[in-house]
């Protein structure tokens, strides 16, 4: 089977196929969003888009449900844009290549979109179907959420009006979420200053890559290895050995995902060029055995490059390399009651230098908003100490569990008719959009549910076949339960 459209349910599954040929990486989900609108229209359904660019669909209730509560479905059209560096394609233009491989629908070297794709899709059947019992049904589609929940921070009160809101991110079939981390970004810009390069010295071009990466929630409790504090850590280590002289660095490209590649140009010596190059195969089999078990196929190369003009002072190459390896990474503390599930992590993201200074950017989540928030000072204490200042922005609340929830009663027991078990109920360390949406609609019963998809935002995403099918059911029978 190497269709999408013969996947069941195809009511499903064929949307998610037109969805994979739209461009919409985040902030650029405007074709995605017209896509959305446009088959409201075809349909003949009532829709509103809203001063940021959401989309909300509504479809009136079947006979005899209309005195139901109203239920919100809810996902957003927007897909982390992440690829692997031997694969050309522009996320803006270029459709995603899925396929069918076994269990599982893939991508061809990028991220598949199925966060949050398959919860579009699953949406839009519904609003398409006409053999389902349901009560009133607004479908909600937000912008943006990868990057800033644009789209969930600019929905005004009053637009929605049911009761129940179902969102349908998650990504652990058999798991239903009431709570989530919160986040706040954190950055840093260290300035440098430049010299002349040294004429009698070599340029080389460190490049890291192989690197699983992930999501910075869901997979930050893996221990994969993260690009940017490994290439620092090899950078540290070289420079006083061979005068190593620091030209440009770069890793990660989005606050959301771990980092799997990382890269600087250097100069040294002439005469060590030929140590450096052994000591960058004996640090890769030193990191290899270290991440053994976790990652496979880590790639570190060392390659000539054209000597530049201009390479960083000694001073703010060692405030640099410096800053980036004592910044934190990873997981700090787990839930007390759930040990199972991150409180609080900091991924350090991205690192770019553009000719005058190095920008470090980390998403910090927390599921406390205080431990949230002591973790930036720390953050910003640290850069303190390296003479640089963090600024703290774009932060969001966490979603605080109700275990008495309405919907979540409904849920549990329309699981186990359906798959005689019992469903699991979670926090998940990651930012779901319900924790904004309770600012402007605090009384909604809110919950959280999806198939299982593996490595999001990585280009090792994928999303396991039989678990859409089973999500999909479980869907149609909430929607009669309700």
């Amino acid at each position: 089977m190497n269709s999408l459209n013969e996947l069941q349910p195809q009511e499903l599954w064929k949307h998610f196929a037109a969805l994979c040929a739209i461009p919409r990486p985040s902030k650029k989900e405007a074709k995605a969003a017209e896509w959305v609108k446009n088959f409201a229209i075809e349909q003949g359904l009532d829709y509103t888009v809203d001063a940021v660019g959401n989309v909300i669909i509504r479809k009136s209730a079947v006979a005899g449900m209309e005195n139901r509560p109203g239920v919100v479905l809810q996902s957003h059209l927007d897909m982390v844009p992440q690829k692997n560096s031997e694969i050309q394609h522009d996320f803006e233009k270029d459709a995603i290549e899925a396929y069918v491989d076994g269990d599982w629908v893939k991508a061809r070297g990028t991220t598949l979109g199925a966060d949050n794709g398959i919860g579009v899709a699953a949406a839009m059947a519904v609003l398409e179907a006409k053999n389902i019992v349901h009560g009133p049904i607004e479908a909600l589609f937000t912008i943006d959420e990868e990057t800033g929940m644009t789209g969930a921070n600019g929905l005004q009160a009053g637009i929605l009006k049911g009761s129940v809101f179902i969102n349908l991110d998650s990504e652990e079939e058999g798991e239903l979420f009431i709570g989530c981390a919160g986040g706040i970004n954190v950055t840093t810009e260290v300035a440098y200053e430049v010299e002349p390069a040294d004429p009698a010295t070599e340029a080389w071009k460190i490049t890291l890559s192989g690197l699983k990466g992930g999501h910075s929630g869901t997979d930050i409790n893996i221990g994969r290895g993260n690009a940017n504090k490994i290439l620092a850590r090899f950078l540290w280590e070289t420079e006083k050995k061979y005068d190593l002289r620091l030209l440009s660095i770069e890793g990660g490209n989005m606050r959301n995902a771990i980092p799997r590649e990382a890269a600087a140009i250097c100069t040294v010596p002439a005469d060590k060029s030929v140590a450096l190059k052994a000591d960058a195969a004996a640090f890769l089999q030193k990191i290899s055995n270290e991440l053994e078990g976790v990652e496979q196929g880590i790639v570190f190369t060392v390659e000539k490059t054209s000597l530049p003009h201009s390479i960083m002072t000694r001073a703010s190459q060692k405030k640099i390399v410096n800053t980036i390896c004592v910044m934190p990474d990873g997981a700090r503390r787990m839930i007390a009651d759930m040990q199972d599930v991150v409180e609080t992590s900091t991924n350090l993201a991205i690192v770019k230098s553009d000719g005058r200074q190095v920008h470090i950017a980390s998403l910090l989540r927390s599921s406390v908003d205080s431990a949230k928030e002591a973790l930036a000072d720390e953050l910003a204490a640290l850069c303190e100490l390296t003479g640089n200042k963090a600024v703290s922005n774009g932060g969001y609340p966490g979603w605080k569990p109700n275990f008495n929830s309405n919907i979540l009663t409904v849920m549990k027991e329309v699981y186990r008719k359906c798959f005689q078990k019992e469903v699991l109920v979670k926090v998940i360390h990651a930012g779901l959009e319900c924790a904004i949406f309770g600012k402007n609609y605090p009384d909604m019963d809110y919950i959280s549910f999806g198939p299982t998809i593996l490595h999001p935002h990585s280009p090792g995403e994928k999303v396991n076949v039989p678990s859409v099918e089973r999500f999909w059911q479980y869907l149609l029978e909430t929607l009669k339960a309700v």
